[in-house]
C-alpha cells in the first residue's frame, strides 16, 4: 500500500479514525503510511501527521499496535516538504537547497497562497534537517513501526537537493550528481543509525515534476542515485513510475522503474497507476519485485482478497481524498463471503 496523504490528523497527531483506516487495510503485504513530517518546519499541508513529539509517538503507537494485532506490517514514511510549504504553517519562510520557489500555489485553510521564495539552507542548517530525520526515525522506532521509508520523491526536500532545477548550490551539496545526492545519503546515514538498513526504504521519482521539480539530465542523476543506494543493503527502493527522458544526443527515453532497475540490484517496488493486471505483467517481466497500489487501496480496504477472487473493485471518490472525517475514508464497502457488504 502506497503512502497516501489524507489530511485526517487535526493538530498533527495520529488518531483513532486513522487507526481504523489502516486496520481495514492490514491485509496489504506492507503498508507505508502517509507522509509524516519530521519537524514543524517540514509541514506543508493542513492536518498532516507529524512524527517528532512524544504525543505523536503515542498516537502512532495505537495504530501500529492495531495493525500488528490485525496481522499487518507497517512502515512510517519520513517526510519534509522543504519549499512546498508556506509561512502560514510555521511563521517563517519555507526552506530549500536554493532560493527558488516552486510552481503553483500552497494549500492552506485560508485558501491557495502564492509560494514564497524559500530560505536557502546553510550547511549548519542542513545538519539540523538531517538531525530532524534522525529524530523522526527514533520516534517511529519508539512508536512500534516495522521500519521507515525516506520520502525522496514528489518535489519535497530530498528531491529538491537531487534535481538541478531546484538545487543550484556551489558547495558540497550542489553541482555534480554525487554532490546533489549527498543530502540524501546523510539523511540515510542518520536514519540507519536508528534502524537496521534492512528496515529502511527510500522512495524516488526520476520523472517527477511536482511543484515544477526538474533535472537537466534525470537519467544521469537517478542512475547515480540508484547506484549509491545499491551499496546500502536497504529493505527496498520505491519508484514512482513515469516516463523519463534526458538531454543526451540520443534523446533516450526509458521508464523510471527500468532506469532504476538497471542500476539497483536490491528489492525494487514500483508504483503509479497500476491495475492488478498491469502489475502482474510487470512482475512477470521482472520489471520490479513488488507492486504498490495507492488509489485502489483507498477505495478497496480488502484489495488483496478482491484481487485473489478477481472480484469487482470500488471506484475511489476523488472529492474525499483530502477532506476530513470518515466519509471517503473508512466507509468504502468490503467484501463478505464473496459479496459486497451493503
Amino acid at each position: 500500500m502506497c503512502p497516501l496523504t489524507r489530511n485526517r490528523a487535526p493538530g498533527g497527531t495520529a488518531n483513532a479514525l486513522m487507526a481504523q483506516y489502516y486496520v481495514q487495510r492490514a491485509t496489504a503485504g506492507l503498508i507505508v503510511t502517509e507522509g509524516t513530517q519530521v519537524s514543524a518546519l517540514g509541514q506543508g499541508y493542513q492536518d498532516t501527521p507529524g512524527i517528532y513529539t512524544d504525543e505523536q509517538r503515542d498516537g502512532w503507537r495505537v495504530i501500529t499496535d492495531a495493525v500488528h494485532h490485525a496481522g499487518g506490517r507497517i512502515f512510517a514514511q519520513l517526510w519534509h516538504v522543504g519549499r512546498i510549504s508556506h509561512s502560514y504553517y510555521h511563521g517563517m519562510r519555507p526552506i530549500a537547497p536554493s532560493p527558488i520557489p516552486p510552481t503553483g500555489k500552497a494549500y492552506t485553510p485560508e485558501g491557495p497562497k502564492e509560494y514564497e521564495v524559500p530560505h536557502a539552507l546553510t550547511t549548519d542548517e542542513i545538519r539540523g534537517v538531517v538531525a530532524d530525520f534522525r529524530r523522526g526515525a527514533q520516534v517511529a522506532h519508539e512508536a512500534g513501526f516495522d521500519g521507515v521509508e525516506i520520502h525522496g520523491a514528489n518535489g519535497y526536500i530530498v528531491d529538491q537537493f537531487l534535481q538541478t532545477g531546484s538545487n543550484q548550490r556551489t558547495d558540497e551539496y550542489g553541482g555534480t550528481p554525487a554532490a546533489r545526492t549527498r543530502f540524501l545519503m546523510e539523511v540515510l546515514d542518520a536514519v540507519t543509525s536508528v534502524w537496521p538498513t534492512g528496515r529502511v526504504g527510500v522512495r524516488i521519482a526520476p520523472a517527477g515534476g511536482a511543484g515544477g521539480i526538474h533535472d537537466n539530465d534525470p537519467v544521469e542523476t537517478f542512475t547515480h542515485v540508484a547506484r549509491a543506494l545499491d551499496s546500502r543493503g536497504l529493505a527496498y527502493v520505491h519508484v514512482i513510475e513515469a516516463p523519463v527522458g534526458n538531454n543526451s544526443p540520443d534523446e533516450r527515453n526509458i521508464c523510471s522503474t527500468e532506469l532504476v532497475r538497471e542500476a539497483y540490484s536490491g528489492t525494487l517496488i514500483t508504483a503509479g497507476g497500476y491495475t492488478p493486471q498491469s502489475g502482474e505483467r510487470a512482475l512477470q517481466r521482472n520489471a520490479a519485485d513488488l507492486i504498490a497500489f495507492g488509489r485502489l487501496f483507498i477505495a478497496n480496504p480488502d484489495l488483496v482478497e478482491r484481487v485473489r477472487q478477481d472480484a469487482p473493485l470500488n471506484e475511489p471518490d476523488k472529492t474525499t481524498f483530502y477532506t476530513s472525517g470518515p466519509h471517503g475514508y473508512i466507509d468504502y464497502p468490503a467484501m463478505q463471503s464473496g459479496t459486497i457488504k451493503p
